[in-house]
């Protein structure tokens, strides 16, 4: 595996730095609207917080956040070397680009956010989809990849999906329509959750093409 030591590239802390501050923004932002929408509706702000993580929307732009930190830090432990790591910030990019094509396909229709609201979904929902694929298309060493890493990033949206059903069932609240079994019943739910791993696998397998074609022609100047 390259090192995920080496001095950053120029223009690389600026981009990640500006990247990371506009994510963890986005974040907040969304945060403060769940949990003031709590407490003007005199629920549990627990609760809220619980919510807010529940989505998988906040949950990749908290990678993406958390990975963009990590480039422009100097530390040197564990989690920064997994979050530095090519393989690691390739299946982010996956899932991240899944948020944003998946949103403005299947979701984007069902509502019209106005003011704050719709600037923590612009930002969670198309920037920060696109900010995180230029930084990986520019800044992060390719050539690592192969297929078989689809196999291992899908993990991440398979395991999200079957907990969200499990979720949805217990407590009758599936936070995403396509994957309501109480509305669309439990073969058509799963159905729809198997087209968009099925997606994840199809954008997966791209990114890995990007990746090597970069790389030969990089290799070939």
């Amino acid at each position: 595996m390259h090192s995920q030591t080496a001095p950053l590239a120029p223009g690389q802390r600026r981009y990640a730095t500006a990247g990371a501050m506009l994510g963890w923004f986005a974040l907040a932002v969304q945060l403060y609207l769940i949990l003031w929408g709590r407490w003007t509706d005199q629920a549990s702000l627990l609760g809220g917080l619980v919510r807010f993580f529940s989505f998988f929307t906040v949950l990749t732009n908290t990678l993406v956040a958390v990975a963009l930190t990590c480039a422009i830090t100097e530390r040197h432990g564990a989690a920064h070397r997994f979050f530095r790591s090519p393989r690691v910030c390739a299946g982010i990019t996956t899932s991240i680009l899944l948020v944003g094509i998946a949103y403005n396909l299947l979701l984007r229709h069902l509502w019209a956010p106005e003011g704050w609201q719709w600037l923590a979904d612009e930002l969670l929902h198309d920037v920060m989809p696109l900010l995180f694929v230029g930084y990986w298309g520019v800044y992060v060493t390719k050539g690592t990849l192969r297929p078989r890493h689809v196999l291992a990033w899908i993990a991440y949206p398979a395991v999200y999906f079957a907990w969200l059903l499990f979720r949805g069932n217990a407590f009758g609240d599936y936070l995403y329509p396509f994957l309501d079994i109480g509305t669309l019943g439990l073969g058509k739910a799963l159905i729809n959750a198997s087209g968009v791993l099925a997606g994840f696998v199809g954008i997966g397998l791209m990114i890995v093409l990007i990746d090597t074609l970069m790389a030969r022609r990089v290799r070939s100047r």
